[in-house]
């Protein structure tokens, strides 16, 4: 069956076309990051969530995104470079996406109209808004930029 999760056309830090399919039959969590941001020190709970889920399933993804702030300005090497010397990220990250606008990524748009944010809000308020997707593609759940990542762990376990 085809999914818009699986489907979105992604690019790699690299600049290599990316294939979220995948990760078809895992569950999900998806994050649009930044490195110069006050929740940037995320990157180490949700390198924690992928560590302690990973061998069970569990994927981040992270999409780095400049909309908040010009809070994620490097290049694709820096970005990289950043999320490995500073958290040891070791889960995918992608090159850097727009969430909102008219230039909104269409994995973006699909997350956001899967699961609104408050008062059915589509929009994303700023960097490291998480979406969970079970193993179907579905999405589950969105978490604001203030959960942090060890906060979702119960409702990883429960699509693991």
């Amino acid at each position: 069956m085809k999914h818009p999760i699986y489907d979105a056309a992604v690019e790699t830090l690299a600049g290599e076309p990316g294939d979220l399919s995948t990760f078809r039959g895992k569950p999900l969590l998806i994050v649009n990051t930044a490195s110069k941001c006050g929740f940037t020190p995320q990157y180490a709970g949700l390198e924690q969530l992928h560590q302690r889920y990973g061998e069970r399933g569990l994927v981040v993804l992270g999409f780095p995104c400049n909309q908040f702030g010009r809070q994620e300005p490097g290049t694709a090497e820096e970005i990289g470079a950043f999320c490995q010397r500073n958290y040891g990220v070791s889960f995918p990250v992608y090159a850097k996406i727009d969430v909102n606008g008219a230039n909104a990524h269409p994995l973006f748009q699909h997350l956001k109209a899967e699961a609104p944010g408050v008062l059915g809000t589509q929009a994303i308020k700023w960097n490291f808004t998480k979406f969970l997707v079970d193993r179907e593609g579905a999405v589950v759940k969105r978490y604001s930029s203030r959960t942090k990542p060890d906060a979702i762990a119960s409702d990883i376990e429960q699509l693991l």
